[in-house]
């Protein structure tokens, strides 16, 4: 049994025996929603070149979110990342940039350079970097030079265009801390690495997935600026997810927009409100202060810090997301560095009993850094694929219905926080994979590993003729039988963790899994 000190391997328990949710808030926003299948309405498939880098600053997602070292909740509802502006980028940045499958001399390709430092499996600690130059990013000069090399040329880099010459870049670490299941402890360090000091805008930003233009049944939440006694706030109000606050540390500035598309910049049609998903990249970098709505009201909301760092030096926000409201709470900060730091400490002594004592302390740090790498990336992946033919005029329960991508997997219907092989690259499940992930995550979390093989295995994602779906850009394509492989494989190392094996998994797993031979 876990003693007091191990207060991470409590929290697992308490997850798995209690039902006590501190798994619910995590890192499940992707890096990339833009170029996916979900997002594809083209009459050719062409995913990467129907939803664009280019667009998804405008254009409200369908089926999942993104963002910069962002969490959310397990269905998504309600999401938290980090905007950026160095008051030199054409656009604010708010997600990843990287060039798609025709840009790359070596196909798709991210050209950003972030870091997943630390995560504990509940994420009850984890911590993000971000490294941002302070000159404009070089959106243009990455698509036009590695479209003009050859596959046998090296690739062109961000280090290689010059942005982070004499080191003149902020690193931006993010740090989440929960102090209960539903209580989340932000703080943003931006520390300046060049030779002298640089502005910086941060813009935390909190918004709601939109539901509500693609499903018209389910109601429209909002955000709202709510007074506070220190600092400012923002009250989120959601008719599923329930009341949230979001404190700022400092009485700041809030911005509000809508999640919803710019029809006039995409389409040249007429938007249905002045206030639209790039509202503030179109307040911040263009200076169009009637972008941002004047009521403080929106679904979409930023808390606006404009900082200077001197060369060296370190500026700290912090932030807090929680049930408590404002105008009642006691000051939200007080404990704030007590909190984090018994998070760190915890995080520190739950890897004591994972990391073999035999490995070098380099070692240890390497195996750290990978297993959270593997924690962060997990995903929400929303996608019911009926919904998605229908809505291409593909329903196959039609005579008329045309052929469309994954049209035999109409039946799938998913809303689930998944083990991707990629936040970017690869922002979807593949069932190859996943075998391998569950085996790497059940050092650290051998219930998530469990659910993770248990899932494709349940009737919204198996095929009635017994196949696995192989990842989303081809369902049906064929996959190594390695699910029976890792099933019994994990069914030993539970064993060997906890002295005994979950033998009514295994006899599960198995039973489905022989549909495949039969």
């Amino acid at each position: 049994m876990p003693t007091e000190k191990q207060a991470e391997l409590q929290r697992l328990t308490d997850s798995r025996e209690k039902n006590i949710p501190w798994k619910k808030w995590g890192p499940y926003l992707s890096e990339r929603q833009w170029g996916t299948v979900r997002e594809d309405y083209s009459a050719d498939g062409d995913a990467w070149n129907y939803f664009s880098h280019d667009q998804a600053r405008s254009r409200a997602y369908h089926w999942g979110e993104d963002g910069l070292g962002g969490i959310s909740d397990d269905r998504q509802l309600l999401c938290f990342a980090l905007a950026l502006w160095n008051g030199r980028d054409p656009i604010l940045k708010e997600r990843s940039f990287g060039l798609t499958n025709s840009e790359g001399n070596h196909g798709e390709d991210v050209k950003e350079y972030y870091f997943y430092l630390d995560s504990t499996p509940t994420h009850s600690y984890m911590k993000y970097l971000y490294k941002y130059p302070q000159a404009a990013y070089p959106y243009g000069d990455l698509i036009s030079v590695n479209r003009n090399r050859t596959r046998n040329d090296f690739e062109y880099e961000l280090l290689d265009t010059g942005v982070f010459d004499e080191n003149r870049y902020f690193d931006v670490f993010v740090e989440y801390a929960k102090n209960t299941p539903e209580d989340i402890l932000i703080q943003i360090s931006v520390i300046n690495r060049g030779p002298e000091a640089s502005s910086l805008c941060v813009l935390p930003t909190l918004w709601f997935r939109n539901t509500w233009s693609w499903w018209p049944e389910k109601a429209k939440p909002s955000l709202t600026e709510v007074p506070a006694k220190a600092g400012s706030a923002i009250a989120a109000s959601h008719t599923e997810l329930g009341e949230r606050f979001l404190h700022c540390d400092k009485k700041i500035p809030l911005l509000f927009t809508e999640n919803e598309t710019n029809n006039q910049r995409l389409f040249g049609r007429a938007n249905s409100s002045p206030y639209v998903k790039d509202g503030f990249n179109n307040c911040i970098v263009n200076g169009q202060k009637d972008a941002v709505n004047p009521e403080q009201e929106g679904t979409k909301a930023g808390a606006l810090y404009q900082i200077k760092v001197d060369a060296g030096a370190t500026a700290t926000i912090r932030l807090r997301l929680n049930a408590s409201s404002p105008d009642t709470a006691m000051d939200p900060f007080k404990q704030f560095e007590a909190i984090v730091q018994t998070r760190q400490r915890e995080a520190d002594e739950f890897y004591g009993t994972v990391i073999p004592p035999s490995v070098t302390e380099d070692e240890a740090r390497v195996m750290r850094q990978a297993l959270a790498g593997m924690l962060w990336t997990k995903q929400y992946f929303c996608f019911d694929v009926h919904k998605w033919l229908v809505e291409h005029q593909a329903d196959p329960m039609t005579r008329q219905a045309r052929k469309m991508r994954n049209s035999e997997w109409y039946h799938m219907v998913n809303e689930h926080v998944i083990s991707m092989p990629d936040k970017w690259e690869y922002p979807w499940f593949a069932a190859w994979d996943l075998a391998f992930h569950s085996l790497a995550l059940s050092a650290v979390d051998v219930d998530f590993a469990k659910d993770q093989l248990d899932l494709l295995l349940q009737e919204f994602f198996l095929h009635p003729s017994g196949q696995l779906p192989a990842y989303e850009w081809n369902f049906s394509d064929v996959n190594p039988p390695v699910h029976a492989w890792a099933t019994i494989f994990l069914y030993r190392t539970e064993q060997a963790l906890r002295g005994r094996g979950d033998l009514e998994f295994l006899k599960k797993c198995f039973a489905k899994l022989m549909l495949n031979f039969s």
